[in-house]
């Protein structure tokens, strides 16, 4: 098998089968290679040999376990490079390693160009889904809208390929869809029905009239009440509109209708009228860009290199109206880059939707020379704005599914989310609890802190804690923090509670340095994880680290972050803006003695402030708090009057 020689796409059918009964996979190999060897990553003798005697030329390699399991497909522009690189050194990704320690024997195939060895790694890695790979995990059917080759042809949505018909798509979004449909049939009379129409079963009155005719959804082809010619007509502006080219359709529509009113046809004016605003609304959401070219390809790419998914999506624009948009979900099983998955997604597409690209916009270069396709990167301008478009697709993709997720299985998502941070912040638990202290003040004055509690990645708020800073005198925050923790934490062991898995505290090094001091002082340093956000950058800091961590734009982990630092914030400022306030409208009626709390609080509710209690006459006082109180409180802001 290792000098079979093909030129890729002849081996696509029965890539598998060959290689099985030429390679005898899935028997047991016996490896040569020493305990030495497979910590160094070197190959043993027998694989070594092979290795040296590849051909500097493209193709496919496959890698073998001692079961003779395909563990890993790849493919090369130069073979005998591709593969020597996997055994001349550690790896800096531990799957690498680990995929490496495990290669006991490997197949190899030559093959003519590297998009010839892109498409035949994508059908042997579908045909052995091994488990070093990058997987497409979804590969279901999507939508298409279906117009039949009849003599009164249907159109409608399907997801099988079955039928005698030209189909358009397909639709990662059903909804998009059927938006598609509902315009086609506000605007043209055609007919739904399943009926294998024909001119003599028509001519004898075969076919009845259905419920379409009588509320005119359909012209009424099976009782010869709409010709053939106008019926195509029909047809031929609903494939206009299936190619995206509702723009002309919008044109003629309105020039049909000015054309009917200059002939003084009202009624058939006012009826296209209603079908040229259907097209127009309709245009007004699908346009998404303006640009000179008229077919645009593009596709869009999430999923940093330290994250196991990666998220593809495909868009084709035409007159600048999306009519074609998929998301591809890869599995990332090793370490692949995200060129790699950029190019498998370009030959999936190609292969699956049977497209023929020219020029394609991408965010960065795929790792494939594609023969006769050109490629650009933009940095501005419109066809920025329309890769941006296909990458917000792509996140909002990845945003539903993480919510479909979470519904189906609550438990399930808050284990992914707790390893996720675990892994970020170099923890060696699960964060199941976190709280996160913020310090408010204004000018050093009313001084308070605020402690959030999330447990499990949602806020906790019957654990939210205010406190009053007793011991710092002015806009300290450093000692203020100091003073917070030590009077949660020592409580918090005193009554015998359990201690956060993690601590945040919402500032740089400065406040993360007060807080090392009072866990020192308090003996659980390295009991619990403890760390600081700076706002400017969102910078992550750790104690002992001069360097800040800066943590992916799209990790859950940050999220979950400037979450709880924005609701510690909040929490925080609301404290102390109740404190200053209570200060502010009170103090006036604290200096009064014979006056109450009670009788401070129906002051307050009854008058709304204290400038309005001093311009209040005795009566409306009295009445408020009674005689006796309201004697008092008047005689306190009139002490000059005699009454």
């Amino acid at each position: 098998m290792d000098e079979e020689v093909g030129n890729g796409v002849d081996f696509l059918a029965g890539a598998g089968r060959d290689i099985n009964e030429a390679g005898g996979f899935n028997l047991e190999i016996k490896s040569d290679r020493s305990a030495d060897d497979i910590r160094h990553n070197r190959p043993g003798t027998k694989l070594r040999d092979k290795i040296l005697s590849l051909p500097d030329s493209p193709g496919v390699y496959m890698y073998l376990d001692n079961t003779g399991t395909v563990i890993y497909v790849g493919k090369a522009k130069r073979l005998k490079r591709r593969v020597s690189s996997y055994f001349n050194r550690q790896h800096d990704i531990r799957r690498t390693n680990l995929l490496v320690r495990s290669i006991v024997d490997m197949r190899f195939i030559v093959v003519h160009s590297e998009e010839d060895a892109l498409h035949l790694e994508s059908a042997m890695i579908k045909e052995y889904q091994p488990r070093y790979n990058v997987l497409l995990k979804d590969d279901k059917s999507y939508p298409w809208i279906a117009v039949t080759k009849e003599d009164f042809p249907r159109v409608f949505l399907t997801r099988e390929r079955g039928l005698e018909a030209k189909y358009y798509g397909p639709y990662s979004n059903v909804q998009s869809a059927k938006v598609v449909l509902q315009l086609i049939r506000d605007i043209f009379p055609l007919r739904s029905c399943r009926h294998k129409l024909d001119e003599k079963g028509i001519a004898r009155g075969k076919y009845s009239l259905c419920l379409d005719y009588h509320i005119k959804k359909c012209g009424g082809p099976c009782r010869g009440f709409i010709n053939k010619d106008q019926y195509d007509e029909y047809v031929k502006r609903v494939r206009a509109i299936l190619r995206g080219e509702t723009v002309e359709l919008e044109k003629y529509l309105l020039a049909e209708m000015e054309k009917l009113s200059a002939e003084w046809k009202f009624e058939q004016a006012q009826e296209v009228k209603e079908k040229y605003e259907a097209v127009r609304r309709y245009n007004v959401k699908s346009i998404v860009a303006k640009t000179e070219m008229s077919e645009i390809d593009v596709f869009g790419f999430v999923g940093a290199d330290d994250e196991d998914e990666a998220i593809v999506n495909f868009m084709h624009l035409h007159n600048g109206a999306v009519v074609q948009s998929i998301n591809l979900e890869y599995r990332r099983c090793s370490a692949s880059s995200k060129e790699e998955i950029l190019s498998m997604a370009i030959a999936e597409v190609e292969r699956r939707f049977e497209r023929k690209f020219t020029e394609i916009i991408v965010p960065f270069l795929p790792d494939v020379d594609f023969e006769n396709i050109k490629f650009s990167v933009p940095q501005r301008g419109d066809l920025k704005k329309i890769l941006d478009m296909a990458v917000k697709n792509a996140m909002q993709y990845l945003k539903d599914k993480e919510k479909q997720a979470e519904a189906l299985d609550p438990e399930r998502s808050v284990d992914k989310l707790m390893d996720t941070m675990k892994r970020d912040f170099r923890l060696e638990v699960q964060p199941r609890h976190i709280e996160c202290f913020d310090n408010s003040n204004i000018q050093g004055t009313n001084p308070v802190a605020s402690c959030v509690v999330f447990k499990n990645g949602k806020p906790s708020k019957k654990d939210y804690r205010h406190f009053i800073i007793k011991t710092v005198v002015g806009a300290d925050d450093f000692a203020s923090m100091k003073e917070v923790l030590h009077r949660r934490y020592t409580r918090m062991m005193a009554e015998g509670e359990k201690l956060p898995d993690m601590v945040v505290v919402d500032g740089g090094k400065g406040q993360l340095s007060a807080a090392v001091e009072a866990f020192d002082e308090m003996g659980i340093r390295g009991e619990v994880a403890l760390v600081g956000i700076a706002k400017r950058l969102e910078e992550i800091y750790f104690p002992g680290d001069s360097l800040p961590l800066y943590i992916n734009k799209t990790s859950p982990s940050l999220r979950v972050i400037q979450a709880m630092r924005d609701e510690a914030h909040r929490f925080g400022i609301t404290h102390h803006r109740d404190r200053r306030s209570k200060g502010q409208t009170v103090s006036e009626l604290d200096a009064i003695k014979g006056v109450g709390p009670s009788t401070k609080t129906a002051l307050i509710r009854h008058f709304k402030s204290v400038k309005r209690i001093k311009e209040a006459s005795l009566e409306a006082i009295v009445e408020a708090v009674g005689k006796a109180k309201g004697r008092i409180v008047y005689s306190h802001f009139h002490a000059d009057e005699n009454f």
